[in-house]
């Protein structure tokens, strides 16, 4: 099973390249990191997504250094947009900075051009068609090959779109965050732009990582995240306890349950679940040749979605930052 992706067939389940260096605990090695991702192509993988604010450049330099001598084996994707400095979060997309991310991304890559750039987050502060145009301007040069956005609405999706035809919109998705059947979902099939879901089996929650009692270490961004405080946990753990024999009487793995009712969404859908376990990336990769039958997928749909799961996805603080629509 292949899907188009900035112009070339690629295999749908992509490596998310974020936990190698930061947001789940402590990574691992460096010579661990860039063996996983050599037995990542190794395996079949051909969509590494990435980003600059990743452990501060960290997962871009291990991507450099561990495939980049197979440059035209896969399609590269990394993004721009979000700045971290100390307690300081912010976003700018301005042409400038967006200039700037780019050639100190291309540089930690060891490379000369990336497949696809997003716009990690929208930046109100600067007019879309500003920040498309400095896109648009790194295509004619030959530095990147299409754009992208990351958690952006319906609305401003179809107005970049209109200025230079948009390849990519990721956000996250899985059955416990359905924010894209809003609008999003819809409006990329309507304009034939691919879905990239971040996050497709919960963080670990639809992969049967996580347990009671719910241990998780002080670097661990889930920690400030409402489904895992103990006021939500209890109820969400218990949802997949569930899905868990949902999956065994379906004679898969928790993870490729998840990861076979996301691209069942649409045929412009694709997934990147991140992991640091090898055969957890096998795994996830056979989910393109898991058969399960609707009748399961309606179920586990009906187990797992937004009325069933407790607390929102993000903290006040980051649901400021995110432009796709919401429930109320």
């Amino acid at each position: 099973m292949t899907r188009t992706l900035a112009g070339r067939e690629v295999n749908p389940i992509g490596l998310g390249c974020m936990n190698v260096a930061w947001a789940y605990g402590n990574p691992p090695s460096r010579e661990d990191a860039v063996r996983l991702f050599r037995q990542a192509l190794d395996a079949g993988y051909d969509h590494f997504d990435t980003a600059n604010i990743y452990g501060f450049g960290l997962s871009e330099e291990l991507l450099g250094e561990a495939i980049m001598d197979r440059r035209d084996d896969f399609l590269l994707a990394s993004k721009t947009g979000i700045i971290v400095d100390g307690p300081r979060r912010g976003i700018d997309c301005s042409p400038d900075a967006m200039t700037a991310s780019l050639e100190s991304s291309l540089k930690r890559l060891k490379t000369d051009h990336i497949d696809l750039f997003y716009m990690h987050r929208f930046d109100p502060k600067v007019p879309i068609a500003d920040s498309v145009g400095a896109l648009s301007r790194a295509i004619e040069a030959g530095k990147i090959g299409a754009y992208g956005v990351s958690e952006w609405a319906s609305a401003h999706i179809r107005e970049a779109h209109a200025i230079h035809p948009m390849a990519a919109v990721q956000t996250e998705y899985s059955l416990w965050t359905r924010n894209v059947e809003l609008g999003v979902l819809e409006t990329t099939r309507e304009l034939g732009i691919a879905l990239v879901a971040f996050s497709p089996v919960a963080r670990g929650v639809l992969a049967g990582a996580l347990g009671m009692p719910l241990v998780l270490g002080d670097k661990d961004i889930r920690k400030a995240q409402p489904r895992f405080t103990e006021q939500h946990w209890p109820h969400n753990a218990g949802l997949a306890r569930q899905f868990e024999k949902l999956a065994s009487e379906a004679g898969v793995t928790p993870a490729q349950l998840a990861l076979t009712w996301l691209l069942s969404r649409g045929d412009q859908v694709h997934a990147i679940p991140g992991t640091t376990n090898p055969s957890h990336m096998t795994e996830n990769l056979a989910a393109t040749e898991t058969k399960v039958g609707a009748d399961v997928l309606q179920r586990a749909g009906d187990l797992i979605n937004q009325t069933t799961v407790s607390g929102h996805r993000y903290p006040e603080t980051m649901r400021a930052t995110i432009d796709t629509e919401d429930f109320v």
